[in-house]
């Protein structure tokens, strides 16, 4: 039987929605049951997600849990590292300032823009014809 979370925290982008939690343990990252090399391919996107752990310094201090649901790779990426942060910040109280110098804190407000009636998109207009 596994331990209880030191801290839970959920993070959101765009549409994606995160439920991270963290443990002791020795630095391994679970997403949705899968490892986190086996669910993000490349190595960016990987530094994406543990920068809060680099930042804090604690690299291989937790085994970190994650659920996530909704959105692109790109905003479920941006999900796990907006709760992440705030997990740790909820572990450790004292790792605030550092994260919110790197803005690893602020919830991202940009979300798509809906399509308006009468036009193919959200800007697009459809083709003027003069007669």
């Amino acid at each position: 039987m596994s331990q209880s979370p030191i801290a839970a925290a959920t993070g959101r982008r765009k549409t994606a929605v995160a439920r991270v939690e963290l443990r002791e343990g020795s630095g391994d990252i679970t997403v949705n049951g899968r490892s986190m090399e086996d669910y993000f391919p490349t190595v960016a996107l990987q530094n994406n997600v543990t920068l809060p752990l680099q930042v804090a310094n604690c690299r291989q201090q937790y085994d970190i849990r994650v659920r996530t649901r909704g959105g692109g790779i790109n905003g479920q990426v941006g999900a796990i590292r907006h709760g992440l942060s705030r997990a740790l910040i909820l572990a450790e109280s004292e790792r605030r300032p550092d994260l919110k110098a790197r803005g690893l804190l602020t919830r991202d407000p940009r979300m798509k823009e809906r399509k308006k009636p009468g036009q193919p998109g959200a800007r697009k207009r459809f083709q003027f014809s003069k007669r």
